[in-house]
């Protein structure tokens, strides 16, 4: 679920922000001055900060160039004024957008959930729990049912990757290119279907598999019920249900996805 803090000194505007936010499934984190928007940084981790340009006890604009470039989070200005040079003067300091008061709620939303989505990977998790695994990133360490998981270096690797590209489609290329090209080396296909499959067959158990591959089935019926059948129900990526949250797609069904990708919106998107 995604962090957003609110920094906002103006509590009704505060509170509206913080409400639309969690009817929209992000956690709102509401401050209400400079102090009180550095004690939140210190305590969690953010995907994203609303931050108001006139503060009771400092400029937003100042608080962006001396502590937010710090933690390198994404940042939303709010703002009463309209000026040109003031609105080019806040993207220079790395704001990814504005929003001039007043606004409709609506319209700020749209934004904030654009923003999100643009700068989802800035904000990396340190552990990440599904079904019976519990991994820690940082410590590089799996347990599996409580237990620990002896897993290879390459193995954790992917793992990792797979972890935090969750609901994406994975081809060879991009898995070759992520976890052995960009240390500047050349693997074949080959080991990479080996390390996946010693990988596939540590972490599965009776109750989880973790990791499928999918293939082509052939017509656009058939394939979209194969998708019904896994629980893929999006049209963008085929997002698949948390129970089955890793997924390598092989190469030979991307090119079908390319081509198919209109088709398959127009019956099933949303």
């Amino acid at each position: 679920m995604n962090r957003v803090m609110v920094i906002e000194d103006d509590e009704i505007l505060n509170g509206g922000l913080c409400y639309n936010l969690q009817k929209r499934g992000i956690t709102p984190f509401p401050a209400c001055t400079v102090e009180e928007a550095k004690g939140l940084l210190s305590k969690e981790k953010y995907d994203l900060i609303l931050l108001d340009v006139n503060l009771p006890d400092g400029s937003g604009f100042q608080f962006a160039q001396d502590t937010l470039a710090l933690y390198e989070i994404p940042f939303i200005f709010l703002t009463a004024h309209s000026l040109e040079d003031e609105i080019i003067g806040g993207y220079h300091i790395g704001a990814e957008d504005y929003i001039t008061k007043p606004f409709r709620i609506q319209i700020a939303m749209e934004k904030i959930q654009a923003v999100l989505r643009r700068c989802g990977g800035r904000y990396e998790e340190s552990c990440y729990s599904c079904g019976n695994l519990d991994i820690d990133f940082e410590k590089r360490i799996v347990r599996k049912n409580g237990e620990p998981l002896a897993l290879t270096p390459t193995e954790f690797d992917l793992l990792q990757f797979f972890c935090k590209n969750r609901r994406k489609i994975l081809t060879k290329d991009i898995l070759l290119e992520n976890i052995w090209d960009s240390r500047g080396n050349f693997v074949s296909g080959h080991t990479l279907s080996l390390n996946i499959s010693r990988l596939r067959n540590k972490i599965a158990d009776d109750e989880f598999d973790y990791i499928k591959t999918i293939y082509d089935t052939g017509g656009s019926e058939q394939r979209r019920q194969e998708h019904e059948r896994i629980g893929a129900y999006d049209s963008a990526s085929f997002l698949c249900f948390e129970c089955c949250i890793l997924f390598v797609f092989p190469e030979k069904i991307c090119e079908v996805f390319r081509r198919n990708t209109l088709e398959y919106e127009t019956h099933y998107g949303e």
